[in-house]
C-alpha cells in the first residue's frame, strides 16, 4: 500500500472510530474556526470539537488514530497533517502552528508527544 492510499484508508477509520466520540458538527465547528493560514490555535480546535470535555479513555482512542504510524507517539510529521485527520479536504498546518502544541504538549522534551501528554494538552 502506497503513502496515498494508507493516508486514505487511515482516514476512512478515523472517520468510523470519530462516530462515537466526535459529531460531525463539531467537527465542523474546529475547522471552521482555522481555514486561514497561521489561524490554527490547539486549544481552541479541542474546544470547539469537544475533545476537552472527553474522557482519558475517549482520548486514547483519538490518540491511537492521530499516532498514523503506531509508534506510539505523535510526531512533528503528523501534528504538520493534524486537521486532514478530520477531514480530507483540511488545510496542513504550517510549520509554526504544528510547533505550538508539540512545544506545549511535549513535558518530557522527547520531541514528540505520548498518549499521556496528549491528555494533558488537550485539556489544558
Amino acid at each position: 500500500m502506497d503513502s496515498t492510499q494508507y493516508y486514505f484508508s487511515f482516514c476512512s477509520s478515523f472517520d468510523m472510530a470519530l462516530a462515537g466520540i466526535l459529531t460531525e458538527a463539531e467537527i465542523a465547528a474546529g475547522l471552521q474556526s482555522c481555514q486561514a493560514a497561521d489561524s490554527f490555535d490547539y486549544k481552541t480546535f479541542f474546544a470547539k470539537v469537544g475533545l476537552n470535555s472527553e474522557s482519558k479513555d475517549q482520548l486514547t482512542k483519538v490518540f491511537g488514530f492521530l499516532d498514523q504510524d503506531r509508534s506510539g507517539f505523535i510526531e512533528e510529521y503528523e501534528l504538520k497533517f493534524f486537521l486532514q485527520n478530520f477531514s480530507a479536504s483540511a488545510r496542513a498546518l504550517t510549520d509554526a502552528e504544528t510547533k505550538a502544541p508539540l512545544v506545549a504538549g511535549d513535558s518530557d522534551g522527547d520531541g514528540q508527544i505520548g498518549v499521556d501528554e496528549f491528555q494533558a494538552l488537550v485539556k489544558s
